[in-house]
């Protein structure tokens, strides 16, 4: 604690606390009190907005004092007031509680930090499996076809958000059965590129989801038909991609992808969606 707040609390001057110290060296060592640096003295007033000064219209003229707990115990000893003794038993007591709740909850606050070294080791692995994504869309032709079998979730996120990468323009997704995991995916694609979401009319989307992605990712729209059995992704009306499952159930099961390799079956798509 500062020697101002102390002084302030023992109802004396600062001036007056320090000579006590001063006039009893030997009562406390540096582990009971100590003065700040100037450097420590200049964060401390930037920190507090009004400044306390004991030396007049000039400011201190010396560092502050800080005191340890057994530094304020020590000062009841020198400051021989019934309000000295009564404050000083009164900080003792609040130290004691301190330290009772800290040894009650030691076990809920390393807990926390176990938490938060659960979640920067999430983080930093999180990034960098993205990094391997970007990295292998900047690096890699998209495949014309793919299996993939049944718990390669992250080869098929991986894969999907590659070809969501590739539209320049538009993209138009012909799925089902579209969630937030859908969305999730969609979100990757490029900015400025338009997304077109054709599926059931009892999606599981709801207009809410589509106001949130759209808040960040413009532009969304979600359009219903129950004319198609298969799901397509179509990039920028020219290259598309026959999908064995619903983007948000891709890798849970076996699936295959295949490039739809003539531009016509492409254009006849897009033809139907258009009717």
């Amino acid at each position: 604690m500062l020697d101002s707040d102390l002084a302030e609390l023992y109802e004396v001057e600062t001036k007056v606390l320090n000579q006590a110290v001063t006039r009893n060296p030997s009562r406390f060592p540096e582990q009971f009190c100590f003065r700040v640096t100037r450097e420590e003295d200049q964060v401390l007033r930037s920190q507090i907005v009004t400044s306390k000064t004991v030396e007049g219209r000039g400011g201190r003229r010396y560092l502050p004092r800080v005191f340890t707990e057994q530094g304020v115990a020590m000062l009841s000893a020198v400051l021989r007031s019934e309000t000295a003794i009564k404050v000083s038993v009164k900080i003792m007591n609040a130290f004691v509680e301190m330290r009772h709740f800290i040894a009650d909850n030691a076990h809920m606050f390393e807990q926390i930090r176990g938490i938060d070294h659960r979640l920067d080791s999430l983080e930093r692995s999180t990034n960098e499996r993205f990094e391997c994504v970007f990295d292998y869309m900047e690096t890699h032709e998209a495949p014309s076809q793919k299996v993939f079998f049944e718990g390669q979730v992250y080869d098929a996120f991986e894969l999907l958000v590659s070809l969501v990468q590739r539209a320049k323009h538009g993209i138009v997704l012909v799925d089902g059965y579209v969630d937030t995991g859908t969305l999730n995916i969609l979100s990757k694609k490029g900015l400025g590129v338009a997304v077109t979401v054709w599926t059931h009319p009892k999606t599981s989307l709801t207009e809410r989801d589509v106001a949130t992605f759209n808040a960040q990712y413009p532009t969304l729209v979600v359009k219903h038909t129950t004319s198609f059995h298969d799901r397509f992704l179509i990039m920028d009306g020219a290259e598309g991609y026959l999908i064995g499952a619903s983007l948000k159930d891709a890798g849970k099961r076996s699936f295959a992808v295949a490039k739809l390799e003539d531009s016509s079956i492409v254009s006849s798509i897009v033809a139907a969606l258009a009717e």
